[in-house]
């Protein structure tokens, strides 16, 4: 079926293949992909725009040797094709399949686990200076795209190895421009005679044999700011040259033989190298190519049509979250919206073409956007903040500091909260409660239903103090509605009950009315309470249940540490009275990858667990 690629075994074949060959092997990739992340569902546009680039890659270094470390992460299925990884795509991101980023536990190949973005060039730098450091020979290479440069610690690493000179290559994937006028002779040209040995020779015995006299010393300065001015007209990576990193290109990242023929250069050369490569996301697959972002991260689709399959079509959370910021903010004019590089994924899309004014992408930079937001706050908007759990971790400081400190209003409207499934431990949202709860001035809130998020969202814009609102991915299991009228700290009885509390907050109350459900054909009627807010918790309604002698059992989609269930427990401690709790959560682990239904089992959060723990109390 797939020609060269079934006869491929090892990373050897390819330094045997020809250029040719490897063309060929690339179709076969890039075919194989399509098909089998139709299947499966996955990161395929991103994977796609890469494959002459990693074929290059594996064609001039040896990766038993070498190390590469790959930004974020979700371009590297060519490479595990390419490293004895072909036949596990059928589970990719299946529970106990292959991951769908770089894992060290999964193949020596993977030389650091990623998932976030902005990371490669530090991770990539301390295994550089190790190497030196340990007087080994081996070359380092960190591949980074574009979008994650706007990451300010990308950006504090290049500055780190420019200063210090240390030998390391980088490839920087540009995947947001077609090739440009840029990829042409002259810049071919330069590119070409600034890594030629000779001429690297020669400008050193020259600058030497000037620099013994003052005339000459005087003279290398003007040639330099010459150089400076020209280079400046001529060479699109100033920026990194006057890092301290030799930049090299742009050039067609889909031409194996130029790639190929740049790498081998690079690695020859001593300090650091940035090579420009320009790649176009979802190449190949016209629909991708059409529409890269809906085939950043997609679920199973249609091959022909392109079209994806009905599960992941419908009303959900971020769709739900954005029709209501539209409508709020056409009666607000100080309510504004801000994404790190997420408009679609964060349902905010509309809302951009609608408000454009109103709609600031920072990019993939979550510090600044909080900040930026404290900033709004403070001059009298009402800035909204949509953010995925996973990457609302990466500006803990500037919540702490910037916002809650000052007791700005500012919105964290918190996407994929509990766990997202597929992706796996560096992006289930399972740790916010714990990290938000335990900052002064802040409120967290989670919604029951896609209803009650509406309702939240509406009752945060009016606060005068910050507010967390985290909601799950995906759509509602139980058709509920919201509390009538939100009050801050108080909590709803959902369902009426004896004898036992189920407490529990977000979609888990979901899961603990389905679970009520069983139970009460076996003649257990429990209490079910809504804790939509996290903090503050409804000590009132604690204590009663306690004064009553109700067993209590926590149910959240939040590691145990720090969420509902402690602060549940904290208070309790304070009261006279005594009860039976148990706290039902994540424990003292990272979430592995697979469907969210596996992962509810496994970790004993799905109706059934649920329904087992109330019988052990009964």
């Amino acid at each position: 079926m797939y020609t060269f690629l079934d006869r491929y075994k090892s990373p050897e074949d390819i330094k045997k293949m020809s250029i040719k060959e490897l063309d060929f092997l690339a179709e076969d990739i890039r075919r194989f992909l399509i098909d089998k992340v139709s299947e499966t569902g996955g990161h395929l546009a991103s994977n796609l725009g890469v494959v002459e680039l990693t074929l290059s890659l594996f064609n001039v270094f040896d990766f038993q040797e070498d190390r590469i470390v790959w930004d974020v992460g979700h371009q590297s299925y060519v490479h595990k094709i390419l490293t004895g990884r072909k036949d596990q795509f059928d589970k990719l991101r299946k529970y106990k399949g292959l991951s769908g980023f770089p894992k060290r536990a999964e193949s020596p190949y993977d030389y650091f686990d990623t998932g976030h973005s902005s990371t490669s060039i530090s991770a990539a730098l301390g295994m550089a200076r190790a190497r030196d450091i340990m007087k080994e020979k081996h070359n380092v290479i960190a591949v980074i795209g574009d979008g994650a440069l706007t990451g300010g610690m990308a950006l504090e690493a290049l500055n780190d190895v420019g200063f210090h000179k240390t030998k390391l290559i980088v490839i920087l994937n540009d995947n947001q421009m077609s090739i440009s006028k840029n990829v042409g002779g002259l810049s071919t040209y330069l590119s070409n005679l600034r890594i030629d040995p000779s001429y690297n020779k020669l400008k050193s015995e020259f600058n030497s044999t000037l620099e013994k006299t003052i005339l000459g010393k005087n003279l290398v300065s003007s040639i330099e700011r010459v150089k400076d001015s020209i280079k400046q007209f001529v060479v699109p990576g100033m920026l990194f040259e006057e890092m301290g990193i030799k930049y090299l290109g742009p050039i067609d990242g889909h031409n194996i033989k130029e790639v190929s023929k740049m790498l081998s250069q690079a690695k020859n050369l001593n300090g650091p190298v940035l090579i420009h490569t320009i790649t176009q996301k979802g190449k190949g697959y016209n629909f991708a190519e059409e529409n890269p972002n809906k085939f950043h991260g997609v679920g199973p689709f249609d091959l022909t049509s392109g079209e994806i399959s009905a599960s992941g079509a419908g009303e959900n959370y971020s769709k739900v979250f954005g029709l209501e910021m539209e409508k709020i903010a056409e009666e607000n004019s100080n309510v504004v919206a801000i994404t790190a590089a997420m408009p679609d994924g964060t349902g905010l899309k509309n809302f951009s073409k609608k408000y454009p004014d109103r709609f600031f992408d920072v990019g993939i930079a979550e510090q600044h956007a909080v900040t930026l937001a404290a900033g709004m706050a403070k001059e009298g908007l009402k800035p909204v903040f949509a953010v995925y759990s996973t990457f609302l971790q990466r500006s803990y400081d500037q919540i702490l500091h910037d916002v809650c400190i000052q007791k700005l209003p500012v919105v964290f409207a918190i996407d994929r909260a509990g766990i997202v499934g597929e992706d796996g431990e560096t992006h289930q949202g399972i740790f916010d409660l714990s990290y938000l709860s335990h900052i002064p001035n802040m409120t967290v809130a989670a919604p029951k239903c896609m209803d009650e998020l509406k309702s939240l969202l509406r009752w945060s814009i009016n606060q005068k103090f910050p507010i967390a609102i985290r909601y799950p991915r995906g759509c509602d299991l139980v058709k509920m509605k919201s509390i009538e009228n939100i009050k801050l700290g108080n909590w709803e009885v959902v369902k009426h009950g004896e004898k036992i509390a189920i407490i529990a907050s977000g979609k888990m109350v979901q899961h603990a009315v389905l679970a009520k459900e069983k139970l009460e054909g076996m003649g257990i009627n429990p209490l079910i309470i809504n804790a939509c807010f996290v903090k503050p918790i409804d000590k009132d309604l604690i204590a009663g249940l306690v004064k009553e002698n109700y067993k209590i059992i926590t149910v959240e989609d939040n590691i145990v540490k720090g969420g509902l269930g402690s602060a549940v427990l904290q208070y309790i401690n304070t009261l006279d009275h005594t009860c039976k709790i148990t706290i039902m959560g994540y424990k003292d682990e990272f979430v592995e990858h697979g469907e969210t239904g596996v992962l509810y089992k496994l970790h004993h959060l799905d109706p059934e667990a649920i329904c087992d723990e109330v019988i052990k109390l009964c």
